[in-house]
């Protein structure tokens, strides 16, 4: 009887540190949500220290999966001083727009910062570093658009190849016709520019939600 109550106490003991053990690599690493978002990608990132390289394997991970626009893409970001939201120009640059829902949705920007503050001209984020090097281990195509840089438009960091934007972004604090033509434009602030001006280096992103109005089906018959 010792003996067996011994084996059960052992068994429970053992199985208690593998479920810690299991705990403390899905907090180290991040885990799936159990729910996928509006375009079918789990969101998989929860912990806010998972590491730049993590973030360029998810974005690795998801670079490819087929997003249907339908041009009505809008979505809020929020943030450590807010929530504030935004319309996405799919028709003027889908493939940008593209980019951004499966880094958004997959859960890339989760908890990291804006790096960069210049007052009356931007502030930008979305570096897996943190301070304007970084990028998601891959390039997107320059989409030349009409989008102008107002107040409020959301934009696509580069470097000095056209084509060398990945996941950076930023939004102009004040019309930017200097870099109308230079950088991609593709969305715009439409409602909580006043938490968009708050924004700060060192504010966190918490998560960027992008949704659609899908149409609705008419009734069998009509």
């Amino acid at each position: 009887m010792k003996k067996t109550l011994l084996l059960i106490v052992t068994a429970s003991l053992v199985a208690g540190l593998a479920f810690c053990a299991k705990k403390k690599e899905a907090e180290e690493v991040g885990v799936p949500r159990p729910e996928p978002g509006e375009f079918g990608i789990t969101r998989t990132i929860w912990d806010t220290t998972v590491t730049p390289q993590k973030r360029v394997e998810l974005a690795a991970k998801v670079k490819n999966v087929d997003i249907e626009l339908l041009g009505n893409e809008k979505g809020m970001i929020e943030t450590n001083k807010g929530s504030f939201t935004f319309e996405l120009y799919s028709k003027g640059a889908p493939n940008t727009v593209r980019n951004f829902i499966r880094l958004s949705e997959s859960g890339f920007y989760d908890g990291l910062i804006f790096f960069r503050y210049e007052p009356s001209f931007v502030i930008q984020g979305g570096d897996p570093l943190n301070r304007g090097s970084g990028n998601p281990g891959y390039n997107i195509p320059f989409e030349a658009n009409e989008r102008k840089h107002e107040l409020g438009a959301m934009g696509m960091a580069r470097g000095a190849d056209l084509n060398s934007a990945g996941c950076q972004f930023y939004f102009c604090l004040s019309p930017q016709p200097g870099l109308d033509g230079k950088y991609v434009v593709f969305g715009k602030v439409v409602s909580g520019m006043d938490v968009v001006n708050q924004l700060r280096i060192g504010d966190s992103i918490i998560r960027i939600t992008v949704t659609r109005d899908v149409p609705e089906e008419p009734p069998a018959g009509e």
